[in-house]
């Protein structure tokens, strides 16, 4: 639920070489980015009927390793037909498969044998095998220098130790350090990658992830590896747990659910601890003075979220092959927090402050399984805005297993960790609705949001899909009242949470990848929704619209947002270099076929990659020649990149002529790119 993960920005490039969408979808996107005049006035969306063509089938764990081995059997044509380098190959990850036969496979990559860090990929492909879509981390190509580092492997082991111990872990020395491509943060260099186990200082298990520039000795990037978050419970009540009995002895092995088996670590901090066991096949007291009340409650979580998934989505388990995981209860003295570990397939739980409150309860179960399953599909980085996406995933997910359940002990909500009152005042840990109400987290997107702890980013994510499913203002469900605001003070309109969590899901599993941010994860939900409920719909506007309402993006009706979307848009996606201290660059777009003159609410939409954006210089040059300053030049903004929408009165220009985005770096040492920008007439 909560660790000491890293708050470094998370780098982001241009990610996209095709658009995410499948045809349908594909055609509208192509038809708004265009060089002619806008289209008339949609005619008012309608409610969409799910559209079953585009659903994921449910696959028995052998027609999924069958999928996998016709992929993987064809994987050196697969990365033929996307033109990558001889020195490419890809690896199968994952297989989903539509109801029109639809594949979508997602893939990691190698380069020269090394792993690509941020080359992970989604291809598209229709029942004839033909390649429809592609969905990348990274659009860079792939090339190096070298593969032969200039710095030593013990360089990069202690400056990925030194790393460990400023955030509290004990150890002198690393896990592992082997060589990576690293492609996530624009163009890619050969690397260190270097894991450093031992503990955090609150006794969350580390597994620091430290990347280092095998060139330079430079710290490329850092994340954290732990991700945190008849049975008589204690917050469930008395409900029904599937056990195994072997002659005269039951145990917490649940063997309709994969094998999943629950084990009591009683304070230990490593190890898997002992299954709990028993001459009977009642569990616990509702209590604490019972050690296997909270086991109850964790075997109930995992069981509840396994049928959640396998109903709701026709997941099999955390890795989609009916394999169960397992959970530890229990862990550490007084240890306030729970986490998933994919290292031992596990999740384990603290009993919180004074051992009186075990983190075991419905939604955090969730909330921690579904760590698993991001981890085993979009696989998003766990820092800056992917981080955040990767926590509000599990948030959702958590909130989407307490409604399923629908325990009258435990009833659903938008509230996350209500029930182990972990700020020890009987408050939730966080609010979907309305996130800032706990103090550190976003309401809405902003330039630098990605610099939260990931825990505080994601609110930005769960405030969508709150608004999404139950739409803005008062309200009170199950006995709980929520008062959700929007960021453009527009109203929304919810779809509803089943709608909401379907579109959700299909955008993890077939449109996220490992770098996907904010802007990304509103292309990816828009996809997704046109997919299942068509891109007229209601379903689709709503999307847009709830995005909107946290500054991502524009309405359906082009008003409001700060992120694009709506209206006609104009697009350039040629990468530009920008010399370090240099010259000013540029890179245009011509608009046509428009009459009148520009917009007071212009949008430009801009993807920089750089290592010190405060070094850059932003001017949109109008047709006629006059500059607008998008971005000053700021010697304390250490910040990576620029990624950001910028609103332009730029209504004495005309329309029609060429656009301009120039750029200049006024200082040294940093580099960067133009990955691409767009010009947004609402």
């Amino acid at each position: 639920m909560r660790s000491s993960s890293s708050r470094r920005r998370t780098p982001h490039t241009s990610r996209r070489t095709a658009t995410v969408a499948l045809a349908g979808v594909a055609a509208l996107i192509a038809a708004a980015v265009q060089s002619g005049a806008a289209s008339a006035a949609p005619a008012k969306p309608r409610p969409g009927k799910l559209n079953p063509a585009h659903v994921a089938v449910r696959l028995t764990p052998a027609q999924r390793v069958e999928l996998i081995r016709h992929a993987d059997a064809t994987k050196a044509a697969t990365a033929r037909s996307l033109g990558l380098g001889a020195k490419e190959k890809l690896v199968v990850k994952d297989v989903v498969k539509d109801a029109d036969g639809t594949l979508h496979t997602r893939y990691e990559r190698t380069y020269a044998g090394l792993p690509v860090l941020g080359g992970d990929l989604v291809v598209d492909s229709d029942k004839s095998g033909k390649t429809m879509e592609v969905v990348k981390a990274t659009g860079t190509a792939l090339k190096v220098a070298g593969l032969t580092p200039a710095v030593p492997k013990a360089a990069a082991e202690q400056q990925a130790v030194q790393r460990a111990k400023a955030r509290g872990g004990t150890k002198s020395a690393a896990d592992s350090v082997r060589k990576v491509i690293w492609a996530a943060s624009g163009k890619p260099v050969l690397a260190y990658e270097t894991v450093v186990g031992g503990l955090q200082d609150d006794g969350t298990p580390n597994r620091l992830h430290v990347i280092t520039d095998a060139a330079t000795g430079k710290k490329l990037y850092e994340y954290q590896g732990i991700e945190t978050g008849v049975g008589n419970t204690q917050y469930s009540g008395q409900v029904t747990l599937t056990t195994t009995q072997s002659g005269s002895t039951y145990t917490l092995n649940d063997g309709a659910r994969g094998g999943h088996k629950t084990y009591n670590l009683n304070h230990g901090t490593s190890g898997t601890g002992t299954l709990f066991s028993q001459s009977n096949d009642t569990w616990g007291n509702g209590t604490t003075s019972s050690a296997a009340t909270a086991g109850a409650d964790a075997h109930y979580g995992a069981q509840e979220t396994w049928d959640f998934y396998k109903n709701t989505f026709g997941r099999s388990g955390i890795k989609n092959d009916g394999v169960g995981a397992y959970s530890r209860v229990h862990y550490g003295n007084s240890y306030v927090n729970a986490f998933w570990d994919d290292g031992c397939f596990c999740m384990t739980y603290g009993d919180g402050s004074n051992n009186a409150d075990p983190l075991t309860s419905l939604d955090v179960a969730g909330h921690e399984m579904s760590h698993g399953v991001t981890s085993n599909t979009a696989g998003l980085e766990y820092s800056g805005e992917s981080g955040g996406l990767n926590e509000a995933t599990s948030d959702i997910m958590g909130t989407g297993v307490e409604f399923y359940a629908n325990n009258s002990s435990d009833v659903g909500d938008y509230l996350i960790g209500e029930k182990i009152d972990i700020n020890g005042d009987g408050t939730p840990l966080r609010y979907m609705d309305k996130p800032s109400k706990d103090g550190g987290s976003a309401d809405s997107w902003y330039d630098g949001v990605g610099n939260l702890d990931v825990h505080y980013s994601s609110g930005v994510a769960n405030h969508f899909f709150y608004l999404l499913s139950e739409g803005s203002g008062a309200k009170v469900i199950n006995g709980v009242s929520y008062d959700s605001p929007t960021a453009d003070g527009l109203p929304v309109t919810g779809i509803g949470r089943d709608k909401a969590l379907q579109v959700w899901y299909r955008a993890l599993t077939t449109k996220f990848t490992s770098t996907t941010d904010y802007a990304d994860a509103r292309t990816g939900t828009l996809a997704a929704a046109g997919e299942l409920y068509g891109t007229s719909s209601t379903e689709y506007k709503a999307v847009q619209d709830a995005w909107a309402a946290v500054a991502v993006g524009s309405r359906s009706d082009g008003g409001g947002g700060g992120g694009g979307g709506g209206g006609t848009t104009y697009e350039s996606n040629t990468q530009v270099a920008i010399p370090d201290n240099g010259p000013a660059v540029t890179s245009g777009i011509t608009v046509s076929g428009r009459s009148g003159n520009a917009p007071s609410n212009l949008q430009v939409s801009v993807d920089i990659t750089h290592t010190w954006r405060g070094d850059l210089v932003i001017d949109l040059v109008g047709p006629s020649g006059t500059a607008y300053r998008l971005k000053n030049f700021s010697s304390s903004d250490s910040a990576d990149n620029v990624k950001q929408t910028y609103t332009v009165n730029a209504s004495a220009e005309p329309a029609n002529g060429t656009w301009t985005l120039r750029v200049q770096d006024q200082a040294t040492y940093d580099t960067g790119t133009i990955n691409g920008w767009k010009l947004t007439f609402p």
